[in-house]
Formats: C-alpha cells, sequence, structure tokens
C-alpha cells in the first residue's frame, strides 16, 4: 500500500471512530423530551398509559390490549393507547397512539401497520392534508391519510373492504405528517443536536372500514371525530394563555 493509500485509510479510520464518538457522546448526554399526549403511570412498570378519551361526540368507547406481536415486536421502553370509538349507527373507528421512549425505533413506518395486517394500500389516493381544529385554539392539523383494500370471505363469497388510515406524528411543541418522514427525522436530529433533547414523538392513527363507494364519507366522518377528539389528548398546540404565560 503506497502512502497515498496509507492517509486515505488512517483519515477514514479516523473519521469513522469521531463519529462513533460524536454519537456515544450525545446518548450519554441526551435528555428525554416531554410527550405531546396525555399519558399516567403504569403500576410495576416504567412505562406510561397514553389516556385517550372514553366518550366523544355521540361515540361510545372500549379499551383495546396490544397484541403480544405487536409489544413483542417493538421496543420494550413502548408506550401505548387505544381505543375503539362505536357511534349509534354502529359506525367505529380504531384509535390508536404509540409513544416512544428512549428508543427512537417504536416509530415504524405506518405502511407497516396495514400491509402486515393484509391490507393493501392504494398510492394513487396517499395524500398529506390537514384537519380543521378549533381547540385549543384554531388551527390546521397535518395529516396523511391511506385508502386500502382487503378482501375477506364472508358466508362463502369474496368480499372487499376499504380502509381509511389517517395518521400523524406528535411531540412536545412540535407536530409533523409527511409520507416521507424526512421532516420528523430533521426536526429530532436538530433538536438533539442543539439542545440535547431526545424529542419524544407519539405516532397516532385512526382507522376506519367502509365498502366500497364510501370512503370520501367515511373520511369525513373521521376529520369530525379526531377534530373532537384530538384535543382531548394531544397537549400540542398550547392553549393560547399557556403560550403567552410562558414568553418572556
Amino acid at each position: 500500500m503506497n502512502k497515498t493509500k496509507w492517509i486515505v485509510a488512517v483519515t477514514a479510520l479516523l473519521l469513522i471512530g469521531g463519529s462513533a464518538a460524536v454519537l456515544l457522546q450525545f446518548k450519554a448526554q441526551q435528555r428525554l423530551g416531554q410527550p405531546g399526549v396525555k399519558t399516567r403511570p403504569l403500576a410495576n412498570s416504567r412505562n406510561l398509559q397514553v389516556v385517550l378519551p372514553e366518550t366523544v361526540l355521540d361515540y361510545t368507547s372500549e379499551w383495546l390490549e396490544q397484541t403480544d406481536i405487536v409489544t413483542n415486536t417493538l421496543p420494550p421502553d413502548t408506550s401505548y393507547g387505544s381505543r375503539r370509538y362505536t357511534a349509534p349507527d354502529n359506525f367505529s373507528a380504531q384509535v390508536t397512539v404509540v409513544l416512544m421512549g428512549s428508543d427512537r425505533t417504536s416509530l415504524h413506518k405506518p405502511q407497516f401497520c396495514l400491509t402486515g395486517a393484509g391490507w393493501a394500500i392504494d398510492s394513487n389516493a396517499t395524500r398529506e392534508e390537514t384537519v380543521r381544529v378549533e381547540q385549543p385554539q384554531p388551527y390546521d392539523l397535518p395529516v396523511v391519510k391511506y385508502v386500502a383494500s382487503r378482501q375477506v370471505q364472508q358466508e362463502g363469497r369474496t368480499v372487499e373492504w376499504r380502509g381509511i388510515y389517517v395518521y400523524w406524528f406528535v411531540a412536545e411543541d412540535a407536530i409533523s405528517a409527511t409520507e416521507s418522514g424526512l421532516e420528523r427525522m430533521w426536526a429530532m436530529a436538530h433538536t438533539l443536536v442543539t439542545t440535547g433533547v431526545l424529542q419524544r414523538w407519539a405516532y397516532i392513527s385512526y382507522f376506519a372500514v367502509c365498502p366500497p363507494g364510501q370512503e370520501t364519507a367515511t373520511y369525513e366522518r373521521l376529520k369530525k371525530l379526531i377534530a373532537a377528539s384530538a384535543p382531548e389528548f394531544q397537549l400540542t398546540p398550547k392553549p393560547k394563555t399557556q403560550v403567552a404565560a410562558t414568553q418572556p
């Protein structure tokens, strides 16, 4: 190996070693940020339970436990909250919140949730949209909407169902909803480097099933449910009075 190659090799090793040292230093010094959703402690656990409202509008709800495949796949410091909301006409939607701990791999790609359950995503119908929310102050909540399909056997025949899946991410003082996820990853990296705080993001999803042709109506009902329920458990954005009180 000539002198130039030796210099390149040594330089590469120094860069790799230096990068590893910086990452280890960040990990040792980082502080976990506050969640952007309401939580309460779980007995005999370091994890939390995300607090979702029992009733919203004219919906009742039931608490849903996480399956073993979820808890065994995601990091052990992941926290959860999940309810199925049902209206008087039997329209129902499942609301799930996955809250990361110090292990950011809790925030898996939303596509995995649907395809793992046998749903095929219609990429042409995927949209980045907003939902108007009036509380704690009027704002447009960014969301990503998926439309998916699945065929099931009912009474000896094949029936197609459509699924409307709406999701976004929230942390303390931050909301993100892009299909690529790059905005949230950049915000996490920037905050960690500049403040030493690892943002504690929560992944929020709303899911409802409908027959083909009812996608638009189902999405409209989900939007109304989101507008009414999200302020009950989401802490971002803060009320204007609270923001004014914390400003210098």
